[in-house]
């Protein structure tokens, strides 16, 4: 299994993987073809064997003047449910991490899982992810 940035080449495989992660009609291949050729502030890594993507990471880079350093939050993590108990989520999240710490010397890393969802927890931890036991408020101000 090789982890490697995604590519625009990728798009296609990519939207079928996030259809299965987030659900129909989030976004199109063209959407995912441009965000991956223009979006500076995502890294985009995925797992690849044999020409089939297994599965993607994203990571938000991001910069406040409150802070001299920027941060990375790990928006994504899916793995193709044919792929999973390989370490694969692992391998990507430590990809990504080292490509920002080089590329964007963002030390300081954050992600969200759901409070529920014990088995995505248990390999955070294991990766050195604590608990910080916040609060996430969301608010929709346009669309469905």
């Amino acid at each position: 299994m090789m982890v490697r940035l995604a590519g625009s080449a990728d798009a296609e495989q990519l939207f079928v993987l996030n259809e299965q992660f987030n659900g129909k009609n989030c976004t199109t291949v063209e959407n995912i073809r441009q965000s991956l050729s223009n979006n500076a502030q995502e890294v985009v890594a995925v797992a690849e064997e044999d020409g089939i993507l297994a599965g993607f990471v994203c990571a938000q880079v991001k910069k406040s003047f409150c802070y001299k350093e920027r941060y990375a939050e790990i928006s994504e993590v899916f793995v193709n449910e044919a792929y999973r108990r390989r370490k694969i989520a692992s391998s990507m999240i430590l990809f990504v991490e080292e490509y920002c710490m080089q590329n964007y010397e963002a030390y300081n890393f954050e992600l969200q899982t759901g409070e529920e969802n014990l088995g995505a927890q248990a390999l955070y931890r294991a990766i050195g992810y604590k608990s910080e036991h916040e609060i996430l408020l969301r608010k929709r101000v346009r669309g469905e």
